[in-house]
C-alpha cells in the first residue's frame, strides 16, 4: 500500500527533527521532506508535492500564515498549523487563509497523529445523489468537488468542501453539531464544537451574501445547521 508522504515545516530544530521522527515511525507514513521558514516551505512542497503539510506559523524570512496563502494558490493538499497563539483571530486568520487545522502548541502526540489521520481521510467521497446539487445560484459538483455561485468558482480549502458537500447531501434535515465532527473531521472531534462554528462562518463567508444572515446554511439554535434551497 502506497504510504501517505509529509513535509514538516518548523523553524526550531530539535522540534522539527522529533516530529520527523515522529511521522517516519507511524505505519502507512513516510516523510517527504523538511524545511526550516516560510520561503523553503513553498519551494520544497512544490518540488516532492506532498500528500500533508505540517507547518508551523512562527517563522523566519516568510511566516507560515503567508506560506500557506502561496501553497493554496495552486494545491488543496491538507495543510495543519502550528501555533503557540491561542487567540480567535490567529486561527480565523490561519483559516482564511487555507489552512485545514490548527493544532496549539505544546499539544500531545496523540491528538497530533489523530489530526493527521483525520487529514489524509480527507479524499473523495462517492455518493449516491444527484452528482450536481443546486440550491438557488449555489452550485456544488459532488463528482468534481467543484463550487460556484453565480456560476463563478467558489475557492474553498478541503475541510470547508467536505463540511459544505455534507450539509448539501443532507438538505433540508438537521445536522447537529456532533454529526459534523465526527463525518468531517472523524470519531476523533465528536466535542469541538469551536471547529464547527469557525468553519460554518468561513464557509457563509464565501457562499453567502450577507454571512451574518445566512440564505443557504441556517443555524439551528444550541443542536446544528440545516442546509436549505432558498425561494
Amino acid at each position: 500500500m502506497k504510504k501517505s508522504r509529509v513535509l514538516v515545516v518548523d523553524d526550531h530544530v530539535l522540534f522539527r527533527k522529533g516530529l520527523v521522527g515522529l511521522i517516519s515511525s507511524q505505519p502507512g507514513m513516510e516523510m517527504a521532506g523538511e524545511a526550516s521558514d516560510g520561503v523553503e516551505a513553498v519551494d520544497t512542497a512544490g518540488r516532492v508535492l506532498p500528500d500533508l503539510i505540517i507547518l508551523d506559523v512562527n517563522m523566519p524570512r516568510m511566516d507560515g500564515i503567508e506560506a500557506c496563502r502561496l501553497i493554496r494558490r495552486w494545491t488543496d493538499t491538507p495543510i495543519i498549523m502550528l501555533s503557540v497563539r491561542e487567540d480567535q483571530k490567529d486561527k480565523v486568520l490561519a483559516l482564511d487563509e487555507g489552512a485545514d487545522d490548527y493544532v496549539t502548541k505544546p499539544f500531545g502526540i496523540e491528538e497530533l497523529l489523530a489530526r493527521v489521520r483525520v487529514a489524509l481521510r480527507h479524499s473523495p467521497r462517492p455518493s449516491s445523489a444527484a452528482p450536481v446539487f443546486t440550491a438557488g445560484d449555489l452550485e456544488i459538483d459532488l463528482s468534481r468537488r467543484v463550487v460556484k455561485r453565480m456560476g463563478k468558482v467558489v475557492k474553498l480549502t478541503r475541510t470547508e468542501y467536505d463540511l459544505l458537500a455534507y450539509l448539501a447531501l443532507n438538505c433540508d434535515k438537521l445536522v447537529t453539531h456532533k454529526d459534523l465532527l465526527t463525518n468531517v473531521w472523524g470519531p476523533e472531534y465528536g466535542e469541538e464544537l469551536e471547529y464547527v462554528r469557525l468553519f460554518i462562518w468561513q464557509v457563509r463567508r464565501k457562499i453567502e451574501d450577507d454571512p451574518k444572515n445566512p440564505r443557504f446554511i441556517l443555524t439551528e439554535p444550541r443542536v446544528g445547521y440545516r442546509m436549505v434551497r432558498p425561494d
